[in-house]
């Protein structure tokens, strides 16, 4: 028994002698240990030999120099590369078409359509969808219908004169049982928009910075407030009509009302601290009033109003203080960069017809303060009763007209026959330049005739504007 598994042993070990320094064979050559050895580590293959490495003869390379058939190889190349083309081809038309998006998808891609948000092949795809479907068609119009209104080039604010525009043409439909005055619309309107201005301002609008503009004697002239400041200035200044209708007046000041200017600085000075937005609705409520008062008592039109140097009837003030009640409007949108609108044509040429009134009284002041040229030969002619010099006023626009103006004496009337200068200006630029707000010598569109005449009046439009 012991000789018998000696010789097995043995044997077992001569076969790993014999065949010791050959290649493996059988599961040894995977590297595996075998059944008969499975504690032997596995081997790894070695790399292999390239062909340069090898001793194996290369493939031929056609040689030109020994006029082989390179150009028949190409053409065999060539006829290589379109048969499989070909198949690719055949292949390719064997493959169905990918089928078409349901309707809950397509539905549901109507949204991103309309935003112009799809792919070029959803896009395509919800395209030819509704040209067959009726529901999504309907659907998809109201979707980029909405997205128009999304992306509106203009504002969405309310038009400033929405409310004049409202209130007219109800009135058109039913008159008012107490109508306001004529001469108070333009005041009424123009208070009503810069109050709906006000209406959303935040705190920080309400202190926004804001320059108040005006000429006087030494030339232009300025003042510093805010937004808040400039609606306690209009309170002060209207107080003057309120005393007038005897309604209550802010500053209290009794029989002898002082200048507007004089009074907004009392104003401000009084006041226990800075204005704040908590002033307009004194501001407002005291507009209703003046607007409610003449509408109830119509004959009050020629009712004096004092403005401390020089005194207007009632339904002058009252377009006087339209004109400043939409200048300083002006002021407060473009402290707060918001736009607005000038006043509507009938209330502008009011305001216009206003101010060329005033303008011989306003020459001859400025003539005693010798800052206009004297009245000359002319006033003998005034003075016989004959017309004397004048100036043609030509404004354009849809709140203009022409007129003369008198140079040598407010009681004279202006002639076309002594005309000695012609001006044209823009209504509103006109407006602007009896508010301050432009020099004389940069408001004229066009002039002619005699020049110092032309800067006299162009200088007494300017000389009506105040703080």
């Amino acid at each position: 028994m012991s000789g018998t598994d000696g010789s097995e042993a043995y044997d077992g070990d001569d076969a790993h002698d014999d065949h010791a320094g050959r290649a493996p064979e059988g599961p040894r050559a995977n590297g595996g240990g075998g059944p008969d050895h499975p504690h032997r580590p596995p081997r790894i293959p070695t790399p292999r030999t390239s062909v340069e490495d090898g001793g194996l003869p290369l493939p031929a390379v056609p040689d030109r120099e020994q006029g082989e058939d390179v150009q028949g190889m190409r053409e065999n190349l060539r006829e290589s590369l379109r048969q499989d083309l070909d198949r690719l081809g055949e292949l390719a038309g064997t493959v169905s078409p990918a089928p078409e998006p349901a309707h809950p998808v397509l539905k549901s891609l109507l949204g991103a359509w309309a935003l112009a948000a799809c792919s070029a092949e959803e896009t395509a795809a919800v395209e030819a969808h509704l040209g067959a479907c009726g529901t999504c068609a309907d659907e998809a119009r109201r979707l980029r219908e909405a997205v128009g209104l999304l992306q509106r080039p203009d504002s969405l604010d309310l038009d400033p004169g929405l409310r004049t525009r409202v209130l007219e043409r109800c009135l058109e439909r039913r008159p008012p049982r107490i109508p306001v005055p004529e001469w108070a619309l333009a005041y009424d309107a123009e208070t009503a928009r810069l109050d709906a201005l006000l209406q959303d301002f935040g705190d920080s609008e309400w202190h926004a910075p804001v320059r108040l503009r005006w000429f006087g004697d030494e030339g232009a002239r300025n003042r510093r407030t805010t937004v808040a400041g400039v609606i306690a200035h209009l309170l002060a200044v209207d107080g003057l009509v309120a005393a007038a209708l005897g309604l209550d007046d802010p500053l209290e000041e009794g029989d002898a009302p002082a200048p507007p200017q004089e009074r907004t600085e009392r104003y401000w000075r009084d006041a226990h601290f800075p204005p704040t937005r908590s002033v307009r609705g004194p501001w407002r409520e005291q507009t209703h009033a003046v607007v409610r008062t003449v509408s109830f008592t119509q004959g009050t039109g020629l009712l004096g109003v004092s403005y401390g140097g020089f005194e207007l009837p009632l339904r002058d003030a009252l377009v006087d203080r339209a004109f400043e009640c939409w200048v300083h409007a002006e002021d407060i949108a473009d402290a707060v960069d918001y736009p607005y609108e000038p006043p509507a044509p009938r209330h502008l040429r009011g305001m216009i017809e206003l101010a060329v009134r005033m303008l011989p009284g306003a020459l001859a002041q400025r003539r005693r303060a010798g800052l206009a040229a004297p009245g000359g030969e002319s006033r003998h002619l005034v003075a016989a009763g004959r017309p004397g010099r004048s100036v043609r006023l030509e404004i354009e626009g849809r709140g203009g007209g022409e007129w003369l103006v008198p140079l040598d004496s407010p009681a004279a009337v202006g002639s076309a026959e002594h005309q000695v200068a012609h001006v044209a200006l823009d209504d509103v630029e006109f407006c602007r330049l009896a508010a301050g707000h432009v020099s004389p010598r940069e408001a004229a569109a066009g002039q002619a005739g005699d020049q110092g005449a032309i800067g006299d009046v162009l200088s007494a439009v300017a000389s009506l504007s105040r703080l």
